[in-house]
């Protein structure tokens, strides 16, 4: 029984590794690292840090949703994100879950 327990943890954590690597490829496809880091300011605030900001917030996802696909200015500071219309509504909701689960 400890054995199938250790196994299906492991089949997890392989799982959840794979989402969060595939959600990674999808941000550096659609230009967001070039701004962004998960742990680290660049241009933009880290993913960790936007995280901790919205962390609670019930509204977050769909805030967020709006702002990378619109633009904006102000939260972080003085430098503008540009929008992002060239990337699909889909992909900008899985991409903000992904940021707001770090």
């Amino acid at each position: 029984m400890k054995a199938l327990l250790v196994a299906v943890a492991a089949v997890g954590t392989l799982f959840m590794a794979g989402t969060a690597s595939a959600d990674q490829a999808l941000a550096q496809k659609s230009g967001c690292l070039a701004c962004h880091s998960i742990d680290k300011k660049v241009l933009g605030p880290s993913y960790k840090d936007v995280a901790a900001k919205y962390k609670g917030d019930k509204a977050a996802e769909a805030k967020l949703v709006e702002k990378v696909k619109k633009g904006g200015s102000g939260t972080w500071g003085p430098m503008p994100m540009p929008a992002n219309t060239q990337v699909k509504d889909e992909d900008i909701k899985t991409l903000v879950k992904w940021v707001l689960a770090q």
